[in-house]
C-alpha cells in the first residue's frame, strides 16, 4: 500500500509532521514501512507561463516559446509535441542543477537563442506523468508565475510503501490509513466533499432498471453520468504515476485514484454494452453463474464477476462516452473461500476484494463524483440503483478491567473509548468499566475481546506500555467452588466406605405426592412452564422421596439389605436452591453371614444412628416438636451439631413404609453446606488414668433424656470429658419412673484423680440433677 504525505493530509491534519514522525508513527500503530522515497525538486525552477508559441524557423520539431518567469519574459527552445500557449509550465532557470547533473545554460539551438528549459516531469526528478512536458494547474495549489516549485508540497511529496498484513484489508486506501492515523494522534478526520443531489437532474430510473434474479451476497450501487470531456490534474496523475498506476483513458485513472483515495471498489462499464428493455432502458441484469459468483450480465453475456473480474469489452474506449459506474462489496472470507475452490481469473480489483474493501458505497461514488464535477464536462444522472445486504453488526462486551489485565497496564476508559470510536467502532452501553463495542463492517478481522485489545495496544503504542518482567504465578486453586466440591467428594466417600450406595435423580418430581407427605412446593407463580412430564411437574423439595422409590424398587427385585444416600439440590417454593445430604436404610442392618448365621438383625434406630455419625462424625439428637406424615410418631430427632440443628433422622411411618413395601427403614436428610469441614484441630490429651463412675438414677417418664443432658453439662466439673446412658431399665415397681444409667469418663490433664476428688464431681451433678429436675438415685 503506497500513502503520499500530502495527499494522507487531505483526510487528515498532518502538515505538522515530518515524514520520518510519521513513519514512526506507521510503525508504532502496526502498519509496518516497507520504503520511503522523497522526491526533491532542484532549486532555480519556478512556475512559468507560456505566452507565446510558433514553430521554429529552422526546426519542425521543435518550437519557440515566450515564457513569462515572474518580472521577465524568457525566450525557451523546447521540444516537446504538448506545449502551447497559455499553459503553465516548470521551467528550469539558468543556472538550475538537474537531478542527472545536467547545468542549465544559456544555449543557441539552431540559430535561436534559449534562456532556460521547460521541464517534464522525468527531467525534474519526479515519475512519468505524461508524454512530452509537464503541464501544471490549480490542483498543485494557486499558481503564481515565478514562484519555485520547491515551495509547493504536493510536487515535493514523499511515497511510503506500507506494508500490510493480510487481515488489514481496511487500511488498503488513503482514508483507511489516515483513519489510523488520526486514532493514533487523537486527530479528527477531516469532512469529505459529498456529491450532493442537484435540481434539474434526470434520474437513473429514467434509462436504466434493475433485473435481479435471484438473491444476492453482495452489496451494490450503480449511478449513471455522461462524459462529454475530461483531463486529469497534474496532481491526479502524478500520483497516480507514484502508485505505478497504469490505465488507458482519463476516465479509467480518474476512477483508479477514486478507488485507491476511498477503498470503495469501482468498474466503469460503458453503457452501449447493456441489453434494452422494451421502455427503452438499459438492463442492469444482476443474478449468479453456475459456480454460484454473482454476475452483471449484458447484451452479449457476462460484463463482470462481481468483486472478481471484469470484461475488457465491457469497459468504456474513450473519455467521451456514456457510462455506468458500479460500486460493490463483498464479505472478503467468502469470495476468497470461493475464489480458493474455483481457481477462476481474476483482476487487480480483486486483490481489495478478498483482502477486505470499505463498504460504505455512497462514500466512494460521491469522492469520484465530486472529482469528476471539477474536472469534466458531464451530465450526471440523479440518484442510484442499489442492491443491499441487511446485515447484523457483530457486537463485543469488554470491559477495561479486562483491557488492563490484558495488557498489564493501567489505560483509562476514557482513552480505549477515544481510540476506538477515532477508528470507526460504536459504543453501546457503557455501564460503570463495562461497555459494548460494535464492530464496523470494514473491519471482519476484530471477533472477539481479544482483537479489540489488540487494537488499543496497537494505538497506544507497544512503547509506551511500560516493561515488566515475566512472574510465573500458579492460581489459588482453592476457591469456593473448589471447596464445595472436595466438600462433596469427601462426604461422598464417607458414605460409600460406610455401606451406602450413591442413588443420583432428577432435580424434578411429582408435586401431589410431596405435597401428599408435607412438604412445600414450588409457589404457583415459579413453577414449571413446561414440564417434562406429568411425574415432573416441579422442583424438588426434598431428597427423601427419590430414595424411597429407589428403595422400593430394590426391594422389589429381591435386595435384603438396602443402604443409599444422595447429595443434591433442593429447591424452597421461591425457587432458591439449596444442597442436602440425603440417607436411608432399610431391611437387615448387616449383610448376611457366618457370624449372625445368616439372620441378621433388622435395622433400628439406634444402628442407623451409629451409621450416620460415621459418616458426618458426632452429633446431638433432639425430640422433634412437629412431624411430618413420613415419620413415626414416636422415633424422630432432630441432628444438631457443634450447637446449630441440620437436619432429622427417623424411622418411616408404618403406612408409608407398607406403601412402598419396605421392610423397616429409617431415613434422615440434613443441611449439606452445616456439615462441618473445618480442619481438625489437634486438641490436649491426658497421660493420666481415665476414671469410670456410673450414677443410676431414677428418671420420670415424662423426662425427656435432653433435659437431663443439659443439667449436667451445666453442673459438671471440666475432668468430666464425657458422658451418655448406657441402661435403662423399667419396673413395675418404680411407676411412672424408669432407671437410666449415665457413666461418666473423669480425666484431668495435671494428675490422677484422687477418689476424694470424684466423689466431690459426681456429687455435684447428682445434686444439680435432683434439685432441678427431682431425679434421685435408684
Amino acid at each position: 500500500m503506497i500513502v503520499t504525505k500530502s495527499w494522507l493530509n487531505e483526510f487528515v491534519e498532518i502538515s505538522d509532521l515530518s515524514t520520518e514522525r510519521l513513519c514512526k508513527t506507521f510503525n508504532a500503530i502496526g502498519l509496518e514501512v516497507d520504503s520511503v522515497t522523497h522526491f526533491a525538486l532542484p532549486q532555480k525552477v519556478v512556475l512559468g507561463k507560456v505566452l507565446e508559441c510558433v514553430a521554429h524557423p529552422d526546426a519542425g520539431k521543435l518550437s519557440v516559446c515566450q515564457v513569462d518567469v515572474g518580472g521577465a519574459v524568457r525566450q525557451i527552445v523546447c521540444g516537446a509535441s504538448n506545449v502551447r500557449a497559455g499553459i503553465y509550465v516548470p521551467v528550469a532557470m539558468i543556472g538550475a542543477e538537474m537531478p542527472g547533473g545536467l547545468v542549465i545554460k544559456p544555449v543557441e539551438l539552431r540559430g535561436v537563442q534559449s534562456e532556460g528549459m521547460i521541464c517534464s516531469a522525468s527531467e525534474l526528478g519526479l515519475p512519468k506523468t505524461e508524454e512530452g512536458i509537464m503541464v501544471l494547474d490549480e490542483s498543485i495549489g494557486v499558481l503564481e508565475v515565478g514562484k519555485a516549485l520547491q515551495l509547493y508540497p504536493a510536487l515535493q511529496d514523499d511515497p511510503i510503501e506500507i506494508e500490510l498484513t493480510a487481515n488489514r484489508g481496511d487500511c488498503l486506501s488513503i482514508h483507511g490509513i489516515a483513519r489510523d492515523v488520526s486514532a493514533a494522534l487523537n486527530r479528527s478526520l477531516r469532512e469529505m466533499p459529498v456529491d450532493t443531489e442537484k435540481e434539474g437532474r434526470i434520474g437513473i430510473g429514467r434509462i436504466a432498471h434493475l433485473h435481479q434474479s435471484e438473491p444476492l451476497e453482495a452489496d451494490l450501487s450503480y449511478r449513471a453520468v455522461d462524459v462529454a470531456s475530461l483531463e486529469l490534474p497534474v496532481l491526479v496523475r502524478l500520483r497516480l504515476a507514484m502508485l505505478e498506476e497504469s490505465y488507458t483513458t482519463e476516465l479509467e485513472g480518474l476512477l483508479l485514484y477514486a478507488v485507491h483515495a476511498t477503498g470503495v471498489i469501482m468498474r466503469l462499464y460503458d453503457r452501449k454494452r447493456f441489453a434494452v428493455s422494451d421502455e427503452q432502458k438499459l438492463v442492469i441484469d444482476l443474478g449468479r453463474d453456475d459456480e454460484e459468483f454473482e454476475v452483471l450480465r449484458g447484451a452479449d453475456g457476462v460484463l463482470s464477476s462481481i468483486g472478481v473480474s471484469q470484461e475488457e469489452q465491457s469497459k468504456p474506449e474513450a473519455n467521451e462516452a456514456k457510462v455506468l459506474i458500479e460500486a460493490s462489496y463483498v464479505d472478503p472470507e467468502r469470495i476468497a473461500r470461493k475464489m480458493a475452490q474455483s481457481k477462476r481469473k481474476s483482476s487487480p480489483l480483486y486483490y481489495r476484494s478478498a483482502r477486505g474493501s470499505e463498504p460504505v458505497l455512497d462514500f466512494g461514488l460521491s469522492y469520484f463524483f465530486d472529482l469528476l464535477a471539477a474536472n469534466a464536462e458531464a451530465k450526471v444522472y440523479g440518484g442510484s440503483i442499489d442492491v443491499l445486504q441487511s446485515v447484523q453488526p457483530l457486537h463485543v462486551t469488554v470491559s477495561t478491567e479486562t483491557i488492563n489485565a490484558f495488557i498489564g497496564a493501567k489505560i483509562e476508559k476514557t482513552t480505549i473509548l477515544q481510540i476506538l470510536k477515532k477508528l470507526g467502532f460504536g459504543i453501546e452501553k457503557s455501564q460503570g468499566e463495562q461497555f459494548a463495542v460494535e464492530v464496523p463492517r470494514y473491519r471482519h478481522d476484530i471477533q472477539n475481546r481479544q482483537d479489540i485489545v489488540e487494537e488499543i495496544v496497537r494505538l497506544v503504542g507497544i512503547d509506551n506500555i511500560p516493561s515488566k518482567p515475566f512472574v510465573f504465578k500458579e492460581d489459588f486453586r482453592f476457591n469456593d467452588d473448589y471447596r464445595a466440591y472436595q466438600k462433596r467428594r469427601e462426604y461422598r466417600y464417607k458414605a460409600a466406605y460406610s455401606g451406602f450406595f450413591e442413588s443420583v435423580h432428577f432435580v424434578f418430581g411429582e408435586k401431589q405426592k410431596f405435597e401428599q407427605f408435607g412438604f412445600t412446593c414450588t409457589h404457583e407463580s415459579k413453577a414449571l412452564l413446561n414440564p417434562i412430564t406429568a411425574n415432573f411437574d416441579t422442583l424438588r423439595p426434598s431428597l427423601m422421596l427419590g430414595l424411597l422409590e429407589a428403595a422400593s424398587l430394590n426391594a422389589k427385585s429381591g435386595q435384603k439389605r438396602i443402604a443409599l444416600f444422595e447429595i443434591g439440590s433442593v429447591f424452597d417454593p421461591q425457587r432458591h436452591e439449596s444442597v442436602r445430604m440425603a440417607m436411608l436404610c432399610s431391611g437387615y442392618g448387616a449383610h448376611e453371614r457366618i457370624s449372625n448365621a445368616g439372620r441378621p438383625e433388622m435395622i433400628d434406630f439406634a444402628g442407623f444412628v451409629q451409621k450416620v455419625s460415621d459418616v458426618i462424625g458426632a452429633f446431638e439428637l433432639k425430640s422433634v416438636t412437629e412431624p411430618t406424615p413420613l415419620m413415626h410418631p414416636y422415633q424422630a430427632a432432630r441432628i444438631v451439631q457443634n450447637g446449630q440443628e441440620i437436619g432429622t433422622l427417623f424411622r418411616l411411618h408404618p403406612e408409608v413404609q407398607a406403601a412402598y413395601d419396605l421392610e423397616q427403614t429409617l431415613v434422615c436428610e440434613l443441611d449439606f453446606v452445616a456439615l462441618d469441614d473445618t480442619l481438625k484441630t489437634a486438641k490436649p490429651y491426658s497421660k493420666y488414668q481415665a476414671s469410670y463412675r456410673d450414677l443410676s438414677l431414677v428418671v420420670s417418664d415424662i423426662l425427656s433424656y435432653e433435659q437431663l443432658a443439659e443439667t449436667i453439662a451445666r453442673s459438671k466439673s471440666e475432668e468430666v470429658i464425657r458422658f451418655y446412658a448406657v441402661d435403662r431399665y423399667k419396673d413395675a415397681s418404680l411407676g411412672a419412673s424408669s432407671s437410666l444409667t449415665i457413666r461418666f469418663v473423669l480425666q484431668s490433664l495435671e494428675k490422677t484423680l484422687s477418689e476424694e476428688e470424684i466423689a466431690a464431681v459426681m456429687d455435684r451433678i447428682l445434686s444439680a440433677l435432683g434439685n432441678e429436675l427431682g431425679v434421685v438415685l435408684r
